[in-house]
């Protein structure tokens, strides 16, 4: 075996390190990052001049034949084939094809492309995907390297310290979750100044920590993995990155909503709800349950909704079949209550009213808006009331 030694540089993303031994407590909310591919984020390292392994990505059969004879030929002694999906435990998962694990080794170009038959357009179940799994789109062919020792390397924002930390473990190779469990005394972290940014001996402490002694420069390190995420109050200057975000494995729904620029998160229930503020949001989900409702997401529309959105905030709600009544709930303070009432009238013409749409409308100019919805002659049920809105919505729901 050589002596390469190889850093896994993972978990680039928007998360507190304090939490990975503390908690496995699963938290569902609004995606706020984009998170890129191995592939896309190897090419980002090798960009900026770190180490990666020689590699091709690949959609189809006859691609991989193509990438690992060209790799054999000049600079693979053997290849590794891996399944490019966003899901991280790919090696243990499974394909609707039949094929186990997501990551193969083989010297035989032919093999890869056998290989990457039973993975491209099938679907992949590893321990972090939906139980129905995840269709792969992509495969990367790359070169495989003799591993001496791998270890673990992210950086990370986390709110204990105010800012981004660089984390390391010389456990490299396994889940960091497994490490954080079963050796957390395993775990180095060290926050980096956000204005000075990381100092040079703040690196070599934390490769010290990772076991290079000696002579580093002698080491040879190459980035194995990588996975890099991206918070998206940075996207008006990585637009770049962002331009290659796969949206393929995101809920369509929430994709739609962001391109229309509305908050959404899809949940279980059948009571679809449109409200104006995160608080009453929260608030009218739960007051939806206290009379034995479920809500089937959460929708907010925001302070600044035009017509134009509610029509969008609409066809997704009228889209899921799994909605079977709708509450609209809206305090007017900057939205005016009019603007949503137009919205609703509109939305309901083009898109056909088919199942129950109970409306509460309060605040600027809510007696306009209740004229709109009155002379529309739609099936709406108005209703002034909180409570009552909540009731009448989940006795509709419930086909009462």
């Amino acid at each position: 075996m050589s002596s390469r030694a190889i850093i896994r540089l993972c978990d680039v993303t928007i998360r507190n390190s304090t939490n990975i031994a503390a908690s496995s407590t699963t938290i569902y909310q609004s995606r706020r990052w984009i998170s890129l591919h191995e592939y896309q984020s190897k090419k980002i390292l090798n960009e900026n001049n770190l180490n990666v392994q020689r590699f091709q990505v690949v959609d189809s059969p006859e691609d991989a034949f193509r990438a690992g004879q060209e790799l054999m030929k000049t600079i693979a002694k053997e290849l590794v084939i891996k399944a490019q999906i966003l899901a991280g435990g790919r090696g243990k998962g499974t394909f609707d094809s039949g094929l186990k694990g997501g990551v193969k080794l083989t010297k035989d170009p032919k093999e890869a492309q056998q290989y990457v038959k039973q993975m491209v357009k099938h679907r992949l179940v590893t321990k972090q995907t939906p139980k129905e799994g995840v269709e792969v789109q992509k495969v990367m062919v790359a070169e495989a390297l003799d591993i001496a020792r791998e270890t673990y390397l992210a950086i990370l924002l986390d709110r204990a310290y105010g800012g981004a930390v660089l984390m390391g473990s010389p456990c490299g190779g396994v889940d960091i979750e497994e490490v954080a469990e079963k050796t957390p005394d395993q775990i180095y972290t060290t926050p980096i100044d956000p204005v000075r940014g990381m100092q040079k001996e703040q690196a070599h402490d934390m490769a010290v920590k990772l076991g290079f002694k000696g002579k580093l420069a002698n080491e040879v390190v190459i980035n194995f993995d990588a996975k890099l995420s991206f918070d998206d109050n940075a996207k008006f200057r990585q637009q770049n990155v962002f331009d290659m975000e796969d949206t393929s494995e995101s809920d369509q729904r929430e994709v739609e909503a962001t391109q229309a620029g509305l908050n959404y998160i899809g949940l279980h229930g059948n009571i679809g709800c449109l409200v104006n503020g995160a608080g009453l949001a929260m608030g009218t989900m739960d007051i939806i349950k206290l009379h034995g409702g479920q809500p089937a997401n959460f929708l907010d529309v925001g302070g600044g909704v035009k017509e134009e959105q509610v029509l969008d905030a609409f066809k997704i709600l009228f889209n899921d079949p799994q909605v079977k009544a709708v509450l609209v709930n809206i305090f007017g303070g900057i939205v005016n209550c009019a603007i949503i009432a137009n919205g609703i009238v509109k939305a309901c013409q083009k898109l056909g009213l088919k199942i129950p749409l109970v409306v509460r409308l309060q605040g600027t100019n809510m007696d306009e808006a209740r004229k709109i919805l009155q002379n529309s002659s739609l099936p709406i049920t108005a209703e002034n009331d909180f409570e009552q809105a909540a009731i009448k919505v989940c006795s509709m729901a419930q086909g009462k």
